[in-house]
């Protein structure tokens, strides 16, 4: 599968994202709500960042921002740097961050009927973003995604390939996701809560799949959860969110095993059995 080869050493060395200091307000009437408030965040080639916390922690915020996805306004950002190779993410303009958006960095949402064009077929939507990002022909754009779809496990990628999403299972259509997210060899992917939606069985198997792709293709990983047993199956580092702000961060073992903050040590009390893979 010559076609979906990565691009890019994943031994690359020092952050290929580096959020610092980041705000995030969200202005709505009279009021001001401070959703992220001064997070620093550094992710490197090949690594899983996990970001936990629960709802309204300000983890999702934070994810979007990477890629500006927070609507313009009510969102607004009265502080801090989001580098990515050097360029802070906040400075670009609308085409600039186009470009790297689907490209360099890409995102896989939690809820894929929200996120798929329910009136495409899932192979036309991802062979367009390669012709979109990549310029690449329809043709050569056709036989990458079928590759693609084969990749992330789909059976049958010719037939599934010219269905549309609501004849797919959730679960195959989690990976039709995947393949769209995947299908230009990101070297960032972000993982906002990629297994909610699904049965246990099929959370495991996704899982493993970005795992396995991320050791085939060196990518860093950002993954938003608030399910402490994916993190301890899947982290390299933990960051903890509480009310927009870092609680607490290092690596998955430290966490887990010497809790610093008491809402770390809470969340990890509410969580059955967690164990390191």
């Amino acid at each position: 599968m010559n076609d979906l080869q990565p691009d890019r050493d994943p031994a690359e060395r020092g952050p290929l994202l580096d959020i610092v200091g980041l705000r995030v307000d969200f202005r709505l009437d009279d009021s001001v709500v401070h959703a992220v408030r001064g997070v620093d965040l550094r992710v490197a080639a090949g690594e899983t960042v996990a970001v936990v916390g629960e709802s309204g922690s300000g983890k999702t915020a934070t994810a979007l921002s990477v890629l500006r996805l927070n609507p313009e306004p009510p969102c607004a950002y009265p502080g801090g740097e989001i580098r990515f190779d050097g360029r802070d993410l906040l400075t670009l303009s609308e085409p600039e961050l186009c470009r790297i958006r689907g490209r360099d960095i890409s995102m896989v949402f939690q809820d894929p009927m929200t996120s798929l064009d329910p009136l495409q077929r899932v192979g036309t939507q991802v062979a367009e973003v390669l012709r979109h990002h990549r310029g690449v022909s329809r043709a050569q754009a056709r036989k990458t995604a079928l590759a693609a779809l084969a990749e992330v496990g789909i059976p049958e990628p010719e037939r599934r390939y010219r269905q549309y999403p609501h004849e797919l299972s959730g679960g195959l259509r989690q990976r039709v996701m995947i393949a769209t997210a995947l299908v230009t060899r990101p070297r960032v992917l972000i993982a906002d809560e990629p297994t909610t939606a699904l049965d246990v069985t099929v959370q495991r198997q996704i899982l493993d799949l970005l795992l396995d792709l991320q050791r085939r293709h060196g990518m860093a990983i950002v993954l938003i959860t608030h399910d402490l047993g994916v993190v301890a199956e899947t982290a390299d580092h933990v960051v903890v969110m509480h009310h927009g702000r870092v609680v607490e961060s290092g690596t998955a073992l430290d966490v887990f095993d010497h809790p610093a903050d008491d809402y770390t040590r809470r969340l990890l009390a509410a969580t059955p059995r967690l164990e390191r893979a």
